[in-house]
């Protein structure tokens, strides 16, 4: 059999006419016959070695030998970049000779190396600029859920930056990085700078400095209106006190129009220190305010809940538990394991789960509090570019309210992770769903820091529901619509419940049947 090795090849240089002696190298073998009993082979050789450390591959290793079907690669393990050109043929006989043989060809490889690149020039080396690029390059590689990246090569990209791209400060590199990142055409796969990636990570803590809104991309739709759409205002929070609600079109942030922000820029804008102000313009139907926001300390607290006593007869008044989820921050099963635990206690009949502007969060913490529901079942379905990928599903062991019936509210500014459990209760028929479709979005992103403090929001996969619903941009169907006045604080909720004269009175009897 034939094989055809060609390799780019030149040595880092630490000092001026002197070679790294641990360098090592990429080496692609394409092998012309597929061999039918080809098997995975692995190797390491790096020059200079000890003959104890040649026999020992997990000693320093410098070239790792792997090998499919049809590609062998010889894959370096320092991050050097090698350049110059090396062609040659060899028969080789790959059922008994292949570590010997390839291990030859190596070292042909390597001096023939030598003698292309001793006399070019140490700049050839990677910058420590070039490691970061292809520090991120490499985050991408191996998460990005579209192994085609929007249909370019992904190799021949990173090639081509790491020649063209001015990478001689941190600012050009981030620029480097950024550009890259935008021929992914994915607004949820974006760079964070130090001070963004810190920032974000705080938001999933429990508190940050802004104005208390969550914000959204419109609707795709030829009436999707231009701007930023308003998903959640936290209760309390200054743009609540303010009126602003889900829905409202943000057309503007401190005179910068909104129509060319991403919803990461808009939210860094609209955070800031605590105390200073910010100024919006926006639409609320077809009315346009502009309001001025002072920024403040907003504490997330993920769970409000209460214990509403509908009038019945003697000691049979039903009790209902009603458990308000805000946020999935890293507190939030904790706090509704606690409510559902106390509500319980008070001996409730049955559980209201509202989600009603709850755009998401941290997706663990949305399977945890599912798994609290169900005695069984699939909890969602983790799909890439290729089909499911992974399950998530429970078995029971962490369920603490599976017997009592259970209702879900939900609006268009319920999201990501609380569409995923509203999805899960709604497809295992461990609770009715109301209110109106949900926001719609179906993807995961996955959060890497890069070595210098900066990070990646990487999209890494899709989510179905259990009865393999693709929401994305569609939303969780409800099973029935709200009373339009149907109030989302949990005292006016109760009142709904108690007054049949009420506008937004809702039959208890009526909201827990099928």
């Amino acid at each position: 059999m034939e094989v055809l090795a060609s390799s780019s090849l030149s040595p880092i240089f630490t000092q001026p006419n002197k070679i790294n002696p641990k360098f090592s190298i990429q080496v692609k073998l394409w092998v012309t016959q597929s061999p039918k009993n080809l098997k995975a082979t692995n190797f390491s050789y790096t020059r200079n070695r000890s003959n104890k450390q040649r026999s020992n591959a997990t000693t320093n290793p410098g070239l790792v030998f792997v090998c499919n079907r049809f590609l062998c690669v010889i894959e370096r393990n320092d991050h050097r970049k090698l350049s110059g050109k090396v062609m040659m043929k060899s028969s080789v006989n790959f059922r008994k000779n292949v570590s010997v043989a390839l291990v030859r060809l190596v070292s042909v490889l390597l001096v023939s190396s030598i003698s292309v690149v001793t006399t070019d020039s140490p700049s050839w080396g990677l910058s420590e600029e070039n490691l970061l690029f292809l520090e991120a390059w490499r985050t991408i590689d191996r998460a990005y859920i579209d192994k085609t990246f929007n249909g370019q090569s992904w190799f021949r990209y990173r090639e081509t930056a790491l020649r063209n791209e001015p990478m001689n400060t941190r600012e050009e590199t981030y620029n480097a990085i950024k550009k890259m990142i935008a021929t992914l055409d994915d607004p949820f796969t974006r760079f964070l700078e130090p001070r963004k990636f810190k920032s974000l990570r705080s938001g999933t803590q429990g508190a940050v400095t802004g104005v208390g809104i969550s914000i959204g991309y419109p609707a795709a739709s030829d009436e999707s209106p231009a701007g930023l759409v308003v998903i959640s205002a936290a209760p309390g929070g200054p743009a609540n006190r303010a009126g602003v609600s889900a829905g409202d079109v943000i057309l503007g942030i401190d005179n910068t129009t909104t129509e060319t922000l991403t919803i990461y820029d808009a939210a860094e804008m609209l955070q800031g220190p605590e105390g200073s102000t910010v100024e919006l313009a926006l639409r609320s139907g077809p009315e346009t305010r502009f309001l001025s926001l002072t920024r403040e300390r907003v504490s997330v607290n993920p769970v409000k809940s209460r214990l509403c006593e509908i009038p019945g007869s003697g000691s049979n008044s039903p009790k209902i538990g009603y458990i308000k989820l805000t946020t999935f921050n890293q507190n939030a099963s904790g706090a509704v394991k606690e409510a559902i635990e106390t509500l319980r206690g008070n001996n409730v009949n049955a559980f209201v789960l509202d989600l009603r502007d709850n755009s998401g969060g941290s997706f663990p913490e949305g399977i945890e509090i599912a798994k609290m529901w169900l005695d069984k079942g699939v909890i969602v379905y983790i799909c890439d570019s290729r089909g499911v990928r992974d399950i998530y599903d429970t078995d029971g062991s962490n369920a603490i309210a599976t017997s009592e019936p259970l209702a879900v509210l939900v609006n268009k500014g319920t999201a990501s992770a609380s569409e995923i459990l509203a999805g899960a209760l709604k497809d295992n028929k461990r609770a009715l769903v109301y209110g109106e479709p949900t926001y719609g979005k179906g993807k995961i992103q996955s959060v890497f820091q890069l070595s210098d403090g900066s990070g990646l929001a990487v999209t890494v996969a899709r989510y179905e529901t259990p009865a393999h619903t693709d929401i994305d941009k569609v939303g969780v169907t409800p099973d029935h619509p709200l009373p339009k006045s149907f109030p989302k604080d949990e005292e006016a909720f109760c009142g709904c419940l108690k007054d049949p004269t009420a506008a937004c009175y809702l039959n208890q009897g009526l909201l827990f049947s099928r």
